[in-house]
């Protein structure tokens, strides 16, 4: 029913009209005025009205002339254009005029003006208000009762009458008031909603350029440098070995189609239109390791890579982060240290971390640090390496520690906790002794 046509109608009707009398509020207090002296004032104003209802039940009142009864029925009725600015104010005035025409021994149908006025205090006015009205609307309504029976009506069946009006303009002003409230809550929490569903948006948005760009920068970071440095040495072995110019330019190409489909894995998956033919390659991890340490020493550095324990272990997010926290250091080591230098890879798989340590020997006869405390990106220059790396490990609760090393080398080494693993039995030492199984890549494992 609720998606009936005309219910729809009505609602906008509603809004319209909720809108219109927050524009112009005199104009339904006027309105409910009017109403009221049609109804309920007119009657007792035309001359020579009868009054109706069974004669067991009729009871003689004074009545007043006319100038006298339009008096009184405008100090009932006016008062109801301040009912929702001034509730307590108006119900008072319209009581205090109800209380002197009853002890006028006048009846008048204006009366009614009291329950409306009841009922707007209820919607509109302050609760502790309402106590106090609804004790003076019972005194009041207890005399009216004792002077109507004179007239036959028994005190407890005008009693019941009177208290069933005055309870059920009670009842409804704060039954309408309740349901205000409750929309009112509604709007504010749906408002709540918005707004923090706008901030979730745009720090989820935040937090992907963050990802994006540390992606981007261990992709086209590491390969370029790896890139220019096959460049220099293949353009220095053009001349004097033309087979080594030309091993460098394959490697060169090798690198650079991998940068390619790196990006391109990258750019699909950020776009929208989620083209179902592409296809995705899972991202490296620690199995890829030896083919990263592969291509460093193609571009002349030696690496000696060395891995001990569960390597299959880590999830996948824990190993794309050794991986990149690897892929860093090493491209700045090539970058820094030259391709003369000599690299250690050290990866422990424990119970509860992961350890990665790469470590250099530096340039040879360079001066300490040889020069890395700006290039490195260790919070002094431009570089974003060591904020990278320490990103990352941040994810999983983990640690970074940089700086020189023996001699004129640079250490860098990350402390990855894992997640437990449910399926391990307890009291076992999942990790067994360091594997000394040949690397195919040509150093030691």
């Amino acid at each position: 029913m609720s998606g009936h046509p005309l219910f729809a109608r009505l609602a906008r009707l509603g809004q319209r009209l909720r809108q219109a009398d927050r524009d112009h509020p005199w104009v339904l207090d006027a309105a409910v005025v009017a109403a009221v002296f049609l109804v309920f004032c007119l009657p007792d104003l035309v001359p020579g009205h009868v009054e109706g209802g069974p004669r067991e039940h009729r009871f003689v009142l004074a009545r007043l002339p006319l100038p006298q009864t339009a008096a009184l029925q405008a100090g009932l009725v006016l008062p109801l254009l301040w009912r929702r600015r001034r509730p307590t104010a108006a119900f008072a005035a319209i009581m205090a005029v109800f209380v002197l025409q009853w002890s006028l021994d006048v009846g008048l149908r204006a009366d009614a003006a009291l329950l409306v006025a009841l009922y707007s205090l209820a919607l509109h006015g302050r609760l502790r208000h309402l106590a106090w009205s609804c004790a003076a609307m019972a005194v009041a309504v207890a005399v009216v009762a004792v002077a109507v029976s004179g007239g036959g009506l028994p005190v407890g069946d005008a009693l019941f009458f009177l208290f069933s009006a005055a309870t059920a303009a009670v009842a409804l002003g704060i039954a309408v008031r309740v349901r205000r409230a409750q929309l009112a809550g509604l709007r504010e929490r749906a408002a709540r909603l918005e707004i923090e569903r706008d901030q979730r948006s745009r720090l989820a948005a935040a937090t992907e350029r963050t990802r994006v760009a540390r992606e981007m920068h261990d992709i086209i970071g590491h390969n370029l440098s790896v890139i220019v440095t096959l460049a220099d040495g293949g353009a220095y072995a053009a001349q004097a070995a033309p087979e080594r110019g030309r091993e460098a330019l394959l490697l060169i190409g090798d690198t650079s189609r991998q940068a390619l489909g790196e990006l391109r894995r990258m750019l699909g998956v950020l776009r929208d239109q989620g083209d179902q033919s592409a296809e995705f390659t899972p991202q490296p991890g620690i199995a890829d390791l030896d083919g990263l340490c592969a291509r460093i020493r193609a571009a002349g550095p030696q690496v000696v890579y060395t891995a001990a324990g569960a390597l299959d272990r880590p999830d996948r997010g824990v190993q794309l982060m050794a991986y990149r926290i690897v892929q860093e250091a090493l491209t700045n080591t090539l970058k820094h240290a030259g391709p003369e230098t000599r690299a250690h890879v050290t990866l422990t798989v424990g119970p509860d971390r992961l350890r990665v340590r790469v470590e250099d020997t530096g340039p040879p006869g360079g001066s300490r640090w040889h020069g890395r405390t700006h290039g490195h990106g260790h919070g002094h220059g431009h570089g974003h390496g060591l904020a990278g790396i320490r990103e990352r490990a941040a994810l999983y609760q983990g640690t970074v520690t940089a700086g020189p090393g023996p001699g004129a080398g640079w250490t860098v080494e990350a402390v990855l906790h894992l997640t437990p693993d449910p399926d391990l039995t307890p009291g076992l030492d999942p990790s067994p002794g360091p594997d000394l199984t040949p690397d195919p890549t040509g150093g030691p494992t």
